[in-house]
């Protein structure tokens, strides 16, 4: 009987270690079939280029605005909008029957002093009267002739013409409008448009990092080595010819905390017009600094992370991007050489197990041919 026990106890004991040994390869089996094959890269240093973009405004190199230096109605406008004109060329006439007449009175003016000062000079000659009588009848002429030719000249201003050759820009008044140069709006202005200038603005902080990457000691070394910039029209096409930052406003605008820059363009074929809007796209080389696909990257309440690869289990780690270009992240809070998921962030969560399939960056997305020098 106690034969009979003792081996249904050897038994019982042999089946628990068979059974224990069987789920323990299962589960190991389990754990190697979960384990999926994931894309892995090696973080690296690379240079890239970014492009910070700013609105800009055009205006022609000369912008000249047109008034009226006398007051009168408009008889003639001689010139319409858009219209390509030459120096000296004749834009508007205004009417000039009233300054005509003023011109006649000074005329005869003037011939009434000649004939004073005709009169007075043989007596003075003869002694007859002394020489005060006549320097007055001839001072009296004098400003009777500068008279005369004060109002000529302002019938000569009632021929208004251009002083620049450039472009005509929106006439507000007609024909028969009364014009003067007290009006809040010029007759029309007259731009040189050969060459524009685009003028943008850049805050403090922007300014100060942009500063630093330009080389030279000081300003003036600095200003003369300020990149070239492009100009994104109003269509989305880019401008055929570069422009170049020329200067950088001395101080900070006190209510926008900017400071404006102005860029000088070529415009021979006369695209650009005064008025024109458009977006500065300026360069920015960012030399030996760490990156990762965007596709490696997720956001968790505002932050941003990566999935570091350490043995066959991934772990978050929180990272700072710097810059994100095309389909580049510039971080940093990460070591150059750590391992991490390359994509499918989305698939996985903290403690996942993987098959790591080392692959290169430029593999991920060809984004890269673009913004890596």
């Amino acid at each position: 009987m106690k034969q009979n026990l003792s081996s249904s106890l050897v038994s019982v004991l042999v089946l628990m270690v068979f059974l224990l040994t069987s789920c323990g390869s299962k589960t190991t089996e389990q754990k190697s079939e979960s384990a999926q094959p994931y894309p892995t890269i090696q973080v690296a240093k690379r240079t890239v280029e970014d492009i910070a973009t700013f609105p800009a405004s055009i205006e022609g190199l000369v912008n000249s605005t047109i008034r009226a230096k006398v007051p009168g109605y408009i008889q003639s406008v001689l010139v319409d909008e858009g219209q390509q004109v030459k120096k000296g060329q004749l834009l508007f006439k205004l009417e000039t029957e009233s300054l005509t007449q003023d011109a006649g009175a000074a005329k005869a003016r003037i011939n009434v002093a000649q004939v004073e000062v005709d009169k007075l000079k043989p007596l003075v000659e003869k002694n007859i009267i002394g020489d005060v009588q006549l320097e007055t009848a001839m001072a009296n002429l004098e400003q009777a002739k500068s008279n005369y030719q004060s109002v000529t000249a302002n019938i000569g201003y009632a021929n208004i013409k251009s002083p620049v050759d450039g472009v005509i820009g929106s006439i507000p008044f007609r024909k028969g409008n009364l014009v003067s140069s007290q009006d809040a709006s010029p007759l029309t202005t007259v731009s040189s448009i050969s060459q524009v200038y685009a003028y943008f603005s850049m805050n403090e902080k922007d300014l100060i990092g942009f500063l630093k990457k330009i080389k030279g000691e000081t300003l003036d070394e600095k200003a003369g080595n300020l990149p070239k910039v492009q100009l994104r029209l109003a269509d989305g096409s880019i401008y055929d010819h570069e422009g170049q930052i020329e200067t950088i406003a001395g101080e900070i605008n006190p209510n926008t905390g900017t400071v404006k820059f102005r860029a000088t363009f070529a415009n021979p074929e006369g695209f650009l017009r005064n008025g024109s809007s458009g977006t500065i796209l300026l360069p920015e080389k960012m030399e030996d600094v760490l990156v990762v696909p965007a596709l490696s990257t997720f956001e968790q309440q505002g932050k941003t992370f990566v999935y570091l690869v350490q043995g066959d289990t991934l772990v978050t780690k929180n990272v700072d991007p710097k810059a994100t270009i095309g389909g580049v992240v510039v971080i940093e809070g990460i070591n150059e050489g750590d391992e991490i998921l390359a994509k499918g962030v989305n698939k996985v969560r903290p403690g996942t197990k993987i098959v790591s399939q080392p692959t290169t960056i430029d593999s991920i997305t060809s984004s890269f041919e673009t913004v890596f020098k």
